[in-house]
């Protein structure tokens, strides 16, 4: 029993590395990716990320429901879209 433990152990430890992991980027599925990048195109004055974060409005961390959340949303995609004009 205490080989098959061991083994067992060895794999897991073997294969940890291996699991491709997620950058950081507005809309990467890991809060521990996704909230650096926006606290970084905050902290820069990126505008460029201004679509992203757009889009994150739309995420399901949100309190309110959907049907709540699509008249502020499409007032965002109303303003990004005036200052690309």
């Amino acid at each position: 029993m205490g080989i098959w433990r061991g083994l067992l152990v060895a794999i897991c430890l073997l294969t940890g590395g291996c699991i491709p992991h997620e950058g950081q980027f507005i809309g990467a599925v890991d809060p521990l990716n996704n909230i650096p990048a926006i606290q970084k195109a905050a902290e820069e004055k990126d505008e460029r990320a201004a679509p992203a974060l757009v889009d994150q409005l739309s995420n399901d961390v949100y309190y309110l429901e959907a049907d709540e959340q699509k008249p502020s949303i499409e007032r965002w995609r109303s303003w990004l879209k005036q200052r690309k004009t």
